[in-house]
């Protein structure tokens, strides 16, 4: 349907005359002829009345572009049903515009839809908000653990690991502060590493 194009709402007919202007009668005409195959007259028709349409897409859709493709929708839509048109049961006119203002309020409420299913993907892919009050307990729970089981160490093996771990002294600097030798000061603190393993419960 090369004929369907963008028709701004007001622009003149092709005819020059004001789009929807014209007696019913030649409406309905150019709709029958239509539904039997003719192009030229649904081509006419379009052009007499495409305005109007447009007007009362954007109406209700408020976006320009959207109105134009609503417009098209619907000539597309009234072209492939032009033969259920009736003029007995009301005029063309009425007839298109019910068509566009249909397609027009599915668009409103398609693109509600979609609007609502990103705000809900939004919502749901937010990272949900860590319990601080919990991680906070957890925290202390396990620092208790932690003292509780350096405690438990000898204290030979409780000044080397906490030189070694909690002052971050080498070896070396751990035998020499301790006055004792190197090997003496590795066995304090692997035996007292351990004995915390056990405690806490750490596959070694």
């Amino acid at each position: 349907m090369d004929h369907l194009k963008s028709v701004p709402a007001g622009e003149p007919s092709a005819e020059g005359t004001p789009a929807g202007a014209g007696p019913n009668s030649h409406l309905a005409e150019l709709m029958q002829r239509s539904g039997r195959g003719d192009e030229g007259a649904f081509a006419e028709l379009y052009d007499a009345t495409s305005a109007r349409a447009y007007g009362l897409a954007l109406r209700v859709v408020r976006n320009p572009a959207h109105a134009e493709e609503v417009v098209q929708e619907a000539y597309l839509d009234a072209w492939r049903t032009s033969t259920r048109f009736d003029p007995a049961r009301g005029s063309l006119m009425g007839w298109l515009l019910t068509i566009v203002h249909r397609k027009a309020v599915d668009r409103v409420r398609s693109a509600e839809a979609a609007s609502a299913r990103d705000e809900v993907y939004h919502r749901e892919s937010q990272p949900t908000e860590r319990d601080t009050t919990v991680e906070a307990a957890h925290t202390s729970l396990d620092a208790q653990r932690v003292r509780g089981a350096v405690a438990a160490l000898t204290n030979v093996q409780r000044e080397a690991v906490e030189l070694a771990f909690l002052g971050g002294y080498t070896h070396t600097e751990v035998a020499t502060m301790l006055e004792v030798p190197i090997g003496t000061a590795k066995t304090r603190i692997r035996d007292g590493l351990i004995r915390l393993r056990d405690a806490l419960g750490v596959a070694s």
